[in-house]
């Protein structure tokens, strides 16, 4: 079982859950604990670097990520798996006109396995509800003001679908390599808090 002591209903729900399928033999603890290590030593935001990276220099694999991401991260040796169930991946693009942001209104799920562990402030209740009131004022809290007339579409994440952002490319970038540019993303551009 898990040594995590997370005070949250669903936290104790999985415990409770991870205790009866313990007991019935259908579940070895020491194996959900390699698994689950396995899935965090591979999760990074460096993965998201590579995804946004590819997608800057490749119209072809930006086309397939936009409209089903689950399916086009293959082609990086990416997945959305590693868990008990596999969430659906919208990658949502960053525009002249729209900037993107995600959030979990709910808790604080989020793609884990392209952005790495989540930042303490994604979790906190001060963001997750007011980023979807006052995303202008959130996003200036993180040094990010947008003109007025681009529009901020918030995404909530929940049990089955994640979200990621497509920032952007900056400007004078054509000479990059694929490598270079990865290493421009930041996670705050992969939720939206920040531009690249």
């Amino acid at each position: 079982m898990s040594d995590d002591h997370d005070d949250s209903p669903i936290a104790a729900r999985v415990r409770e859950l991870e205790a009866i399928l313990e007991e019935k033999g259908l579940l070895d603890a020491r194996e959900l604990d390699q698994v689950l290590e396995a899935f965090a030593h591979k999760a990074s935001p460096a993965n998201g670097f590579r995804v946004v990276a590819r997608a800057w220099v490749d119209d072809g694999f930006k086309a397939r990520l936009l409209e089903n991401a689950n399916e086009a991260l293959p082609e990086l040796g990416l997945s959305m798996g590693g868990g008990l169930q596999v969430q659906r991946l919208h990658v949502v693009e960053n525009t002249a006109q729209v900037h993107n942001v995600i959030v979990c209104t709910l808790c604080s799920c989020y793609p884990l396995s392209l952005l790495g562990p989540s930042p303490t402030w994604y979790k906190s209740p001060a963001y997750r509800s007011k980023v979807v009131s006052h995303p202008r004022e959130v996003l200036a809290q993180f040094g990010l003001t947008l003109p007025e007339s681009t529009e901020i579409q918030v995404w909530d994440a929940n049990a089955e679908s994640r979200y990621m952002v497509l920032p952007r490319r900056p400007a004078n970038t054509e000479d990059l390599t694929e490598a270079e540019l990865a290493a421009k993303v930041t996670r705050n551009g992969l939720i939206g808090t920040a531009a690249v």
